[in-house]
Order: C-alpha cells, then structure tokens, then sequence
C-alpha cells in the first residue's frame, strides 16, 4: 500500500485538488532532499512553517504518509493542551489517513495490542501528564529501542521550548518531549508553526534548533499578511480607527451589511470578531457597548439617515464567491436580523464557555482575548474590530491572534478598523515574516530576525540569554583586534574608491567581498553582519550600501568608535542604509605595528537584529 497515494486521492476525492497538488509539491521538495537521506541512526529536528490557518494539517499528514512509505512505523502528533484541538485532529487523522492504528491519549492497550503490525499514530496533547505517561508507555513496551520515531509538533513554538533555559533547568513539557524523542532509536522531530521566531532563535546547543527549514506556500484564494498589510500602500479593506467618529458603530453597521448579503446569496455563516485586551471587565463592557449599538441600529432601522448609512456601506462592498445581492435584499435581511434579535454576541474568555458550532452558522459578533489564539478558526469571518496592544508587543503573539488570515473570507467584503499605530505593527510583523520566508526558500542557513525598536519577536523565557544578543541599527560596531586574511587583495578591492569622495553608493554584495577579507574575536562577529546583509539581499538583490573609505589613519588602538567626527556624523546621517566605513591604519599606534584594514558598520537605524551565537562559550 502507498501511504501518500492513499492520502492523496483521498483529498482528491474530495474534489479539493489545489489542496492535493500542494501537498505534492511540498513531499516532492522534502522528502527527496531530507526524509530518504535520514541516516536512521540519529535525532533530527526539522521545521515545517507556512502561513497562519493556511493549511497546515494537510501538510503534515502528506509528511507522515512520505515517511511511512519511508519505513517509519509510529508517528506522534503533539497538539496544544486543549481537549476539543486534541478531538479535532484525531477525528481527522482516522478522517484523512487510511491503514494506520490510531491511539487515543488513554489508548495505551491498543498501542501495545498492535505491536507496530500497522504503522501507528498517537495524537497527544502538550499536557505534562500526558507527556510522562505515554514516556513510561514507549519504554515499557519496548518498542521503540529499535525503531525510528517520528514526531510532529503542531504549534511547536507554544509550550514545546525549554521556558527555563536561563535558570540552567529544563521545563517539564520540554523534558518530557526530550525523553519521548530519546527513548526512540533514532527520530525527526518536525516543529510546524506559522510563527517561527522563537524555534528560529534557539540555539544548536539546545537541541531544539532546526536541522533543516521547509516554507510552503498558500493555495490560491489565501488572504493572507500580504493581503491586509501590503509593502506598498493601504489595503482598501483597512480602516483606521483614529479617523472614525465611532468606530465600534462603523463596524457593527459593516458586519450587518456583509451578513445580510452573504445569508441572502444562501452562504451558511458571517463572523465578527472584537479582539480587546485580556481583560475580562473590558470584554463585558465591549459586550455592553455591541448590545447598545445593536439596539440602535433596531431602532433606527426605518430611520431614513440610517438606512443611507447601510447603503453607503453596500456601495463600496463587492463580494468575490457570492452573487451580490440587491441592496433592496440586503436591507430586507438586515431588518430581519435585528427585529428577530437573531444576531448573536458572544464572549470568549476563562469565565465563559463558547463551542465552534455556536458560530458556524448564521450572524455572529464575538469578542474575546487570549483565547481567540492558536487553533481557533473563525469560519466567514469578515469584520475584525482589533484594538489590542502591549507596551511591548511580541510580534509571534500578535500574529497568532489575528485570526483574520485564511482561505474562506471574501476579499470584497472584508473590513479591518484597527488604529494607526496597531497597523504600523502589522505591517513590520509581515515585513519580517517576507523576510524569513525570503531566507528560507533562498536556502540561508543563518537565517536573521529583525524588527523595529519596540517589538519583541517572542517571549524571552526561551531565548537563552548568554547565547542570543541584540545588534542594534543605528549604532557603529567596530573590532577590537581585527586582521586581514590578504591585505593585498582589500587593497586592490578598494583601489577604486578614493580617500577624497565623501561616501560611495555600493552594491551589498560588495560589502560582504569586504568583509570576507577581516577576521576579528567575537567582539565582532563578522558572520552575523554577513547574515544580516543577506537577509536584505533575500528581499532586494540589488540592495545599495554606503562605503566610506579612509586611508593613512594613524588612530590609536581601541580609540572610541575609531572614526574621525566628520566620519561619524557622515555616517549618523544615512539613517536608512548599511553605512561601511573602512580605515586602513599606518600600524604606527598598536596594531601590532602592521598596516590592517578596520571595517566600522552600522546597520539600518531604529531596527534591532537577533544574533544567536552558538559558538559563545557558557
């Protein structure tokens, strides 16, 4: 039996083939570079990442099928500590994957009845206990001693890494995961996750670091970060919220408009989300403030003004998968909605309890906080009223909790009200995510995170901090004790640029022949500068730089930033490029008495750059 042949038509007969043909791809890109080359000796932990609620359970499941037809006998797929996303995805594994013994959590019997006859996949929440009981099973049973274990993580960068790293202990969720992995004779560890940051920031020392790094791509009709926040430009889907009178109002009128035209087009359900803060007192008065403005809107539903506020909105609503409607229609429904108080509000936090099916059908507004996060979906979700923030927003969080993406909302019908400062947010968190996606497919291995000053990429509890350090833009980095591997070919390098220009406007690539010719200790670590230039060059090939080149400097060893006052404040003013300044001393002041090349870089300014340093010493 082919495993992925199965799967496969299985979609297919679903009459989802975009879906089936992705899936294709994606094997056909991992499975011959990284799954038929696993040694079957060794612990391997890889990392699958897409966009968020952009399809990657089908991903994974065409990855087990691969790896079964590979000889891979046991699968483990570890969900968020969440009972109803545990049943979810066991309901689609038996659903999806045909010929496999699937386990439960207390399943433990079955397993061991089984004796690896079928392969086998065990669906596990990320629950300590959970995690210690199926860790004593797999060493009972025996199994595992001489057989590869193949284990995939959903959300891996929720719960997985170790939150104790910086204490020199391990987290009981992560000990456990390394004594599952451990206790098999071999494994690959596949992390998935549509926000990588904080897997991408680990160290190889932690043993959570990605071996290898897989990007796919979203199907046709994905709206995704690109959609919303776009590199150039607004989307006509966003409003700004500082330039509304009453902005809850514009979307509530919004969501009444769009639900009336996709229930009267016979479409099942429209979804409003408000996303506040996580407090629950600011949940309950959001609560009070929809109810009113829905009674209003009851009220008011002959009011002749009213009525043009409703037509206005309809006016500038084109709907992409539904027939649009006569507004005569729409208005008719709006009418029936409100008088029938069929418009549901329901609040999602720790004192309440929400199922899916309560907003699978009909017309929704749902307000909530945390718990509107990972594994959540919001079928037809087509208003988003966001005014969330932090003083120190993590961009992995954020991302999360914009449930906005995915592959069921009609793009003439969306609408954002999000502040000004919220969208600027958003708008560098895509920027970055471009970048990293960028890096992955241009296959860097040293793939670098940055993010305006003000953002957190994660949670620091994982990053161990001896190991990963901030470079800021806008400040001079300099070596100490630097060397030139071939003083002759910098010299003849930079023989071109004379001492009396001011600066140069230079290609990236150039910078990086430049660099390539210094060697410093790791005051100064060169390769992650070259790491940062090539993740500029992943997003534009022809980046430009300045080059500033100095000769005949005869500046004491360890003097400042080593740059005369003109250069330093020539350099200070270029705000939004890589500045390069290069001196070459005279040796006559230290040095070692030798003439050296002295590179002096500052990166773009109000940017912070992640730096993980794997071969810093404890």
């Amino acid at each position: 039996m082919k495993y992925l042949d199965s799967y496969l038509q299985t979609i297919t007969d679903r009459g989802n083939l975009q879906l089936a043909e992705s899936i294709k791809n994606t094997v056909n890109d991992v499975a011959p570079a990284y799954l038929e080359k696993f040694s079957f000796c060794d612990h391997e932990i890889a990392l699958l990442f897409g966009n968020v609620q952009s399809g990657k359970t089908g991903q994974m499941f065409g990855i087990i099928s691969t790896a079964t037809d590979l000889g891979f006998p046991v699968f483990i797929i570890l969900t968020t500590d969440n009972v109803v996303l545990q049943q979810q995805t066991i309901d689609r594994v038996r659903a999806d994957l045909k010929g496999y013994c699937v386990c439960d959590e207390y399943d433990s019997e079955i397993f061991a009845q089984n004796c690896l006859m079928k392969p086998t996949i065990i669906v596990l929440k990320k629950n300590v206990n959970t995690l210690k009981q199926w860790s004593n099973i797999l060493a009972s049973t025996g199994f595992m001693k001489g057989n590869p274990l193949f284990i995939i993580d959903d959300e891996a960068d929720a719960a997985s890494l170790n939150t104790l790293v910086n204490r020199n202990q391990k987290s009981s969720i992560n000990r456990y995961l390394e004594e599952i992995k451990t206790k098999a004779a071999c494994s690959i560890y596949l992390q998935v996750t549509g926000t990588p940051q904080s897997i991408l920031l680990q160290t190889m020392a932690s043993g959570w670091h990605p071996y290898f790094t897989y990007y796919f791509r979203p199907g046709t009709g994905y709206l995704g970060g690109d959609f919303f926040f776009p590199k150039d430009g607004v989307s006509p889907c966003i409003a700004i919220t500082d330039t509304l009178e009453n902005p809850l109002k514009s979307a509530i009128i919004h969501h009444l408009v769009v639900s009336a035209q996709i229930l009267t087009s016979k479409g099942k359900v429209c979804n409003c989300l408000i996303h506040p803060s996580v407090r629950k007192a600011v949940h309950t008065q959001f609560q009070i403030d929809v109810e009113k403005e829905l009674q209003y809107c009851k009220k008011n539903i002959d009011d002749p003004i009213f009525i043009l506020e409703l037509k206005n909105v309809f006016d500038r609503t084109y709907p992409q998968k539904f027939k649009r409607a006569a507004f005569e229609d729409v208005y008719t429904k709006i009418k029936e909605l409100l008088t029938g108080d069929q418009i549901e509000v329901l609040v999602m936090n720790g004192s309440s309890t929400v199922t899916s099916d309560q907003y699978e059908t009909g017309s929704n507004i749902v307000i909530g906080g945390n718990t509107l996060g990972r594994g959540v979906t919001f079928p037809g979700l087509q208003t988003i009223y966001y005014t969330r923030t932090a003083k120190k927003p993590q961009a992995d969080t954020m991302w999360q909790h914009s449930r906005m993406f995915g592959y069921d909302r009609d793009e003439g019908l969306m609408r954002v009200f999000i502040d000004q400062r919220l969208y600027k947010l958003f708008s560098d968190i895509n920027a970055t995510n471009n970048s990293i996606i960028s890096q992955v497919e241009r296959g860097l291995s040293n793939i670098k995170i940055y993010y305006p000053e003000g953002i957190n990429p994660t949670r620091k509890n994982v990053l161990d901090n001896k190991k990963v350090s901030i470079i800021s833009g806008g400040t001079n980095y300099y070596p100490f004790s630097p060397e030139n591997d071939s003083i002759e070919e910098l010299d003849q390098l930079l023989a071109r640029f004379n001492d009396t220009e001011e600066y140069y406007q230079v290609n990236l690539r150039l910078m990086i022949q430049i660099l390539s010719h210094v060697t410093s200790d790791e005051d100064f670590r060169i390769s992650s500068f070259v790491s940062i230039i090539n993740s500029q060059l992943t997003e534009q090939p022809v980046a430009q730089g300045i080059l500033i080149v100095r000769r005949n400097r005869n500046v004491a060893k360890g003097t400042g930033a080593l740059l005369s006052p003109n250069d330093w404040q020539l350099g200070a003013s270029i705000q939004d490029k890589i500045v390069l300044t290069v001196y070459k001393m005279t040796g006559e002041k230290g040095w070692n008495g030798r003439k050296v090349w002295v590179p002096n870089i500052k990166l773009p300014s109000n940017i912070v750059y992640y730096d993980v340093n794997d071969d810093s010493e404890d």
